[in-house]
This record gives C-alpha cells, structure tokens and sequence, in this order.
C-alpha cells in the first residue's frame, strides 16, 4: 500500500503580497492520504514566526490565524522535528508528496536552507498537483484549488486559507491527478 503526503502552509504575507524570501511559514498542515485520496493521519500545527512576529491584518483576515495563536507557537527550528517524528513512522511507505502549486515546497526548501534543518521530503519526489490537474484535465491553464474542485464536482469543505483544511480538499483532487497504476 503506498501513500503520499499532501502538505499546505500558511505563510506571513501582506496585502500586496511578499516574496517568498520575505514569507515566514505560521501554519503547517499535511494529510497522508492512499492513492484514492483517503486520510489515514494528519499533522497540524502554528508556527511562531522568527523575523516578522506581528501578523498583518490582511494576514490575520485571510488565513483566520490569531495573533494569539502564533505567540503560543513553537518556531520552525522546534516544530520541524516532532513534523519529522511524526513523517517518520510513515516513510516507508511514502511514494512521495504533494501541494497545491509550487509555492509550498519553494518555501520549505527555503525554511530549510535558511534554518539548517534536514528533511527525509528532500529525498521524496514532490509533484505539483495544481500542473498535474491541469494536464489531467487537458486545461488551457491551471486553476486555483477552489476552481479545480468545482470542476471536478466538489466543494470546498472547512476553512479556506488554513493548512490542514487546504491540504485535506487538495488531496480529494489527488486520484484526479495521478496517472492509473497498472
């Protein structure tokens, strides 16, 4: 039986939008999921960011993450290693893992980098299921996660914008997206 491990973040931004080398991760959500989609166990949890600790309020807004929330928060360099254990009991049957577009695994690397941490997802090869989809559905460009469910004849459920809930709905698009084992 072979899973993959669909990941989302939620990341300091502002209004017009940060880039990448300016995001700090506030939110990390994974759902490892069977090929038909189906969660067999979750990660959740906030992060307290190191060089930005203030939410903006565009960011407060979109995501619904309290400024309470982060201050009660581990920084990466301590939630990144109980995100490991937890991988960990899990890996040997990792075919690999998922996001929604590039951005989440941009910005793990980046973390990671930045941070010195280590990651087994560094040697788990990663697919962009938001590419995927698209080609799956032979589409002129890719749509955005609540465009592609709709498609598909679903609805977003939970809250948009928060990790655990965005990686959940991305792994329902996952079947869609993989070609048919043999």
């Amino acid at each position: 039986m072979t899973h993959w491990l669909v990941i989302d973040l939620e990341a300091t931004t502002d209004d017009g939008g940060w880039p990448v080398a300016e995001m700090e991760i506030i939110e990390i959500g994974a759902t490892l999921v069977n090929r038909e989609g189906r969660e067999l166990d979750s990660f959740q949890r906030f992060v307290r960011p190191l060089r930005r600790p203030l939410l903006t309020p565009f960011c407060r807004e979109l995501t619904h993450i309290t400024q309470a929330n982060i201050d009660s928060a581990l920084t990466l360099p301590e939630v990144w290693p109980l995100f490991e254990r937890w991988l960990g009991q899990h890996s040997s049957r990792l075919d690999g893992w998922a996001s929604w577009g590039d951005y989440d695994r941009k910005q793990l690397e980046q973390e990671w980098q930045r941070l010195q941490l280590h990651s087994a997802l560094s040697r788990v090869p990663h697919i962009n299921l938001k590419q995927r989809f698209a080609k799956a559905r032979r589409l002129e460009r890719p749509l955005g996660l609540n465009g592609a469910l709709q498609l598909a004849g679903m609805q977003f459920t939970g809250q948009q914008h928060r990790a655990l809930e965005d990686a959940r709905n991305t792994a329902r698009l996952l079947p869609l997206s993989l070609p048919l084992q043999s």
